[in-house]
């Protein structure tokens, strides 16, 4: 079978091969690779802000109905809590079933500087009342400026509501962002051309920065974690979907050129763009996906509760620390909370793991160095769950509320760079 070049998905496999090899080879100057994926990503949260507030604002105001709204959001927060609680009771209970940690000689592996992530979890607030107040803007046009996540989300909800409350009035400022979204759409499409150059330049950072033998240090752990993973996918994940008439198989293999972009570039936030408008494309409505899929990125991270409590219990493992019943269900507690900060770019969940562990001193805080060498091969894992996980979200709470339609025609759509390999024009596709 010939292999087309110009197709993406084979750009983007091709750049990651080659990123190993590189790394591998000329370790050096695989290390110095890194800033190839960092402009991508930069490139992405630079559009993120803009499109995640448009399409809340049009989702909502576009509704015209406040109680609807209102149903949708509760109830894809309840989807996400218990889900979620779910991917951190998983998590604790396989890594105590394989206790990767047990036995390892903490004197002799060398983690590195974490001070780093401490220091941040120190400055940063943790608990209800301080996750809260985050989530409030100092101002709109601040919180767009810093590509803040959930203050974005929130001040988007808010103009939503108010437009939606409106009605026809709003509908010409509806309209122009409609426009000003088909506009920034179309940048997503020239950026996601350079994708397989970012792919290249994280894995030869990657292999080059921690080596081969990286893979091997902490191997039982990145196996436990990727077992837990492919199981929550394919088992908790599956028996959902196929609780509500689709199969997570077909699924997958539908946004299969959405993973190999976040396994190149350990960024679940590097195909948001296209994966809102790719479940539109599968039959999900504008306004559940501009409600839902920003929500996930901030509450519904299945990957990252998995990779948190299993790395928590790990660290003590590994310093012959036996939690109690009881402190394994506070750590999941804590963590139910913790959690919901951590956004879904390469680096947030250590950092939200550090100030976990700050709630409970009989765990070294400082262990998380062990975890440094490995971190980014489980970031991808994490990364791509937490992908799933909101595709998946969007897809049930669309079918629970009746807004999905497999036949949906998009009319009036952008072109945009499909990871298929070239442009589609969405109007002209039915799924």
């Amino acid at each position: 079978m010939k292999i087309n070049f110009r197709n993406l998905t084979v750009q983007v496999i091709t750049g990651i091969i080659l990123g190993i090899a590189v790394g591998a080879i000329f370790p050096e100057f695989g290390a110095q690779l890194k800033i190839l994926a960092d402009i991508f990503i930069k490139l992405i949260k630079m559009l993120i802000a803009p499109i995640i507030f448009l399409t809340v604002v049009i989702g909502i105001g576009s509704m015209g109905n406040l109680k609807k709204v209102g149903k949708i959001g509760g109830k894809a927060l309840l989807y996400f809590e218990i889900v979620s609680t779910i991917a951190l009771a998983i998590g604790i209970i396989v890594v105590n079933l394989v206790q990767p940690g047990k036995g390892l000689d903490t004197e002799h592996i060398k983690g590195g500087d974490v001070s780093q992530y401490t220091s941040q979890a120190a400055e940063t607030e943790h608990g209800l009342s301080a996750f809260i107040m985050n989530i409030i803007p100092e101002n709109v046009v601040g919180a767009l400026a810093n590509g803040e996540l959930l203050p974005v989300l929130f001040s988007a909800v808010l103009f939503g509501l108010a437009a939606a409350s409106i009605g026809e009035k709003a509908r010409p400022v509806i309209t122009f962002f409609e426009r000003v979204a088909d506009v920034f759409f179309k940048i997503v499409s020239m950026v996601m051309k350079v994708s397989p150059i970012a792919a290249f330049g994280a894995m030869a950072f990657t292999i080059g920065n921690f080596g081969l033998g990286s893979l091997w240090s902490l191997g039982k752990l990145m196996g436990s974690v990727y077992i837990t993973m492919f199981l929550f996918i394919i088992v908790v994940l599956g028996s959902i979907a196929k609780y509500f008439g689709f199969s997570i198989f077909k699924f997958l293999a539908y946004i299969k050129e959405e993973i190999l972009l976040v396994l190149g570039t350990s960024s679940s936030e590097s195909a948001l763009p296209a994966m809102m408008r790719k479940l539109e494309n599968y039959g999900c409505s504008k306004q559940v996906v501009g409600l839902v899929i920003p929500t996930g990125y901030s509450f519904n991270l299945d990957g990252t509760s998995i990779y948190l409590s299993m790395a928590a219990i790990f660290i003590a493992q590994a310093y012959g620390v036996d939690l109690t019943i009881v402190q394994e269900l506070t750590l999941l507690g804590v963590l139910m909370l913790t959690s919901k900060g951590a956004a879904g770019v390469t680096g947030s969940g250590f950092i939200t793991l550090a100030a976990t562990l700050a709630a409970f001193p009989m765990i070294p805080v400082e262990g998380i160095a062990l975890l440094i060498g490995v971190d980014r091969f489980m970031s991808e894992a994490r990364s791509i769950t937490n992908l799933i996980g909101n595709g998946v979200a969007t897809v049930i709470i669309s079918k629970s509320e009746k807004e999905f339609d497999p036949n949906r025609v998009l009319s009036k759509q952008p072109e945009i760079a499909d990871t298929t390999g070239s442009t589609i024009d969405y109007a002209k596709t039915s799924h």
